[in-house]
């Protein structure tokens, strides 16, 4: 009975120190949905907020519920650090997921009729003219019905392959002289994705207004050209999310990118482990998709169109309605890169730091393009974890590979969801003569690092870009990131020792300036921390910001609760996952946690320490959870330009100082919107980087 007691003491500890990774990010998604019910929001950003929840929550489950499921079914018991079992843990998952999504769809239809309110009608065929049907009827019989496939399902047909996230129909028949007696038939229809989900539907005589219509409307209506001699008696749509996590054992393949490719495959037959069908299913349709996936539990019943990551490409392409969406805004080029003047010369006299997406990615791929172009330039080395399908790197480093120059590209085959396009990328490179490397063995390559080697007067002198996001010209426009240019010896050298560890056989060595996980980061991220603690209880200034994506390693949270227990004020700018438990007297009463959700996603890491005064302040492409620390190849760099050190602190307070969308995290695991009283100004973050010069100033002022 006493070791029951303890164990019962050690999991209410663990429920009460730290929130569970998976329902804090349930509560991020939330955040994202209130951005889509903010009706100071422009409407069609709403609707592609809606997007953005649909989307996350498609991964969310073909991932992190997925994996929850296996644990589950392999009979794993035992409780993880929050105090949560695999069976516990999935049932709050669908619970609060099940709620979240009524709430999505309440939302989408209050979306779709504030939309009907200005002219943009989303329909259904009941709802067409005559002239309009006539339209659209051609329009099914020339463009879609062709590519349509009738798939019955019986004794000599068994049940097709359905595709993960795919929208389908389920077709109930009967043939003609049946009676309600007889067993209906079964059949499928995938509702081909190569075409345009959203159909201009034509306007109404003397109407300004604007209709559509999802294909699948027409497809339903137009069944009974698929199935001659029988009579439809319902057709609902289904859409099956499938497990898409890879599981590769790098250790015993010969071939990584060969063995990636068939587990990419295997992958579209992972195992189901959600089932989203139409509002109002056919039971005898129910039943046939519930056999066929074994999903007896927690069906979601969508009162909607299923999949809504259309609404985003949809008020994308809306023409003639710039007064829904957010205004334009054109990232500006940075001033301290003129056009006319060698971005190497530039370089050589002072470091470079761009805010993206405030200011234009441009310079990064300029980078690149001026370094495969200049005849001084030895060799370029960098890392690519997601790179967009048109982008302007791929060609420049080809086109350096062709010229002579020595290009080494660490191309990073196991990102999640873009490892065909990374494959294709790297062929892409090798046949131009690169160098491909695809990183170490049971370690992601999540580093941010270009290197540029170029012979000048005698000598080598090297030229290094390092960020926190992704070298993808597309995510640039919508996350904010940072990017650091310098030619400071040290960090070249340092960036030379990484490559040679990644591409070779080298052990890392004792870097200069850079820090390294999974070698070093952890314990150099602790020393830190530590450091802070022992200046606050020798009552010098001590202090910690941290601007990051997600927390959820346990280690570095109990580290943070003794800093906080020795008195260090701490501030963490988290957008995603928390497990850190804030504001509990006794050990968090030091510690603010708040999270910024608005137009663009908040994707940069930056990490702040008082030092007594000395401050430190690094940039990082690493959060603060366990695969980053541990399993990941990630980098940590310090900042040792006191102008730019000034940009990055008044970058974190902007942050801190945000009173529109910044939600505080509370004690019981919920956020609010933080309080502005009425002498307050209303201060959003991201509306003030917009004024990018504000914050790029020669003299700093900023305190902390």
């Amino acid at each position: 009975m006493l070791i029951e007691s303890q164990n019962k003491d050690k999991d209410r500890a663990g429920s009460e120190r730290y929130f569970n990774r998976d329902l804090s990010w349930i509560e991020f998604n939330r955040r994202v949905l209130q951005e889509a019910q903010d009706t100071d929001t422009p409407l069609l950003e709403r609707a592609k907020f809606l997007a953005i929840v649909s989307s996350n929550l498609d991964e969310f489950m073909a991932v992190r519920v997925a994996e929850t499921r296996e644990k589950i079914k392999a009979g794993f018991m035992q409780k993880d650090f929050t105090g949560y079992t695999p069976s516990g843990l999935y049932k709050r998952l669908i619970k609060r997921t099940v709620s979240m999504v009524s709430e999505q769809y309440r939302n989408y239809r209050e979306i779709s009729r504030l939309l009907t309110k200005k002219g943009i009608l989303l329909l259904e065929y009941e709802g067409l003219n005559a002239t309009q049907r006539k339209s659209l009827d051609t329009y099914f019989h020339e463009i879609i019905f062709p590519v349509l496939t009738p798939m019955a399902v019986d004794q000599s047909r068994p049940f097709p392959l359905v595709h993960n996230k795919y929208v389908y129909l389920a077709v109930v028949l009967r043939r003609q002289g049946d009676t309600e007696e007889d067993k209906p038939f079964f059949a499928i229809v995938q509702v081909p994705s190569n075409i345009p989900r959203v159909v201009s539907v034509p306007l109404r005589s003397n109407s300004k207004k604007k209709s559509f219509i999802l294909i699948e409307e027409l497809i339903k209506h137009h069944i009974q050209t698929l199935f001659t001699g029988y009579v439809p008696e319902s057709v609902q749509a289904f859409r099956v999310t499938r497990n898409s996590d890879l599981s590769i054992n790098e250790e015993e393949i010969e071939d990584l990118l060969e063995e990636i490719e068939k587990e990419l495959r295997r992958r579209r037959r992972g195992a189901p482990v959600r089932l989203e069908v139409e509002k109002g299913i056919h039971p005898f349709a129910l039943m046939e998709l519930q056999r066929e996936f074994k999903l007896f539990d927690h069906v979601f019943e969508m009162d909607g169109p299923l999949d809504l990551t259309f609404l985003s490409s949809f008020a994308d392409q809306l023409e003639g309605y710039s007064h829904l969406k957010f205004p334009a805004i054109k990232p500006v080029y940075p001033e301290e890169l003129p056009p006319q003047e060698d971005i190497f010369n530039v370089l050589r006299k002072r470091d470079v730091l761009v805010y993206h997406p405030y200011e234009s990615f441009d310079a990064v791929t300029d980078f690149i393009i001026e370094a495969s172009e200049d005849p001084d330039v030895m060799a370029i080395k960098m890392t690519l974890y997601r790179v967009n399908g048109e982008s302007k790197l791929i060609p420049a480093l080809a086109r350096a590979a062709e010229s002579g120059k020595q290009v080494t590209v660490v191309v990073e085959l196991k990102a999640r969801f873009d490892e065909e396009r990374n494959i294709a990328w790297a062929r892409t490179l090798e046949k131009a003569g690169c160098h491909v490397v695809y990183g170490l063995v049971g370690l992601k390559t999540h580093a941010k690092i270009i290197l540029v080697v170029r012979h000048e007067r005698n000598t080598l002198k090297r030229y290094v870009h390092v960020g926190t996001g992704n070298y993808n010209e597309s995510t640039a426009r919508v996350y904010t990131d940072i990017g650091l240019f310098t030619s400071d010896p040290v960090l070249g050298e340092d960036a030379s020792e990484l490559f040679n560890e990644i591409t070779g056989f080298s052990a890392l060595k004792t870097l200069q300036a850079f820090t390294v996980a999974p070698t070093g980061m952890k314990n150099k991220l602790f020393e830190l921390i530590r450091r802070e603690a022992e200046q606050a209880l020798a009552g010098k200034p001590a202090r910690i910001i941290a601007k990051i994506n997600s927390l959820s390693s346990q280690e570095m949270i109990d580290e943070l609760y003794a800093a906080s227990q020795a008195g260090v004020k701490i501030d963490l700018i988290i957008r995603g996952v928390c497990c850190l438990r804030p504001g509990v007297e006794g050990f968090s009463e030091n510690i603010s946690v708040i999270s910024i959700v608005d137009r663009f996603l908040e994707h940069s890491r930056l990490f702040y320490f008082e030092n007594a005064g000395a401050s430190e302040l690094f940039l990082s492409s690493a959060d603060w959870m366990t695969r980053n620390l541990t399993r990941r190849i990630e980098l940590m760099c310090p900042i040792y330009d006191d102008r730019i050190k000034g940009m990055l602190s008044d970058i974190l307070h902007l942050s801190l100082r945000d009173n529109v969308k910044a939600r505080q995290l509370l004690s019981n695991g919920s956020y609010q919107f933080v309080a502005r009283n009425d002498e307050e100004a209303p201060m959003r973050s991201q509306s003030e980087a917009m004024k990018v010069r504000n914050w790029k100033k020669e003299e700093w002022t900023t305190t902390t």
